[in-house]
């Protein structure tokens, strides 16, 4: 006969389970991942303006450059 277990199998490439965290651990994770999201918005803030580009999308990815599109823009 096969054994049933009452644990949900961990899914492919999952870690199995392990013991719990402690709480300097747990505030270690909380660090770094506040961390990574100031890092993120501070890379999103860096972001240069276009000059003299279009508004909206980025013309080459949407076709402008079949409708009259600016020379700057290649």
């Amino acid at each position: 006969m096969t054994e049933t277990s009452d644990k949900p199998a961990p899914a492919d490439g999952a870690p199995e389970p392990t013991r719990p965290l402690t709480e300097a651990a747990k505030r270690a994770l909380a660090e770094a991942e506040e961390r990574r999201r100031l890092r993120e918005a501070a890379r999103a803030a860096k972001a240069p303006a276009e000059v003299g580009g279009r508004d909206g999308p980025d013309p080459v990815r949407y076709g402008d450059w079949e409708k009259d599109g600016i020379i700057s823009d290649f």
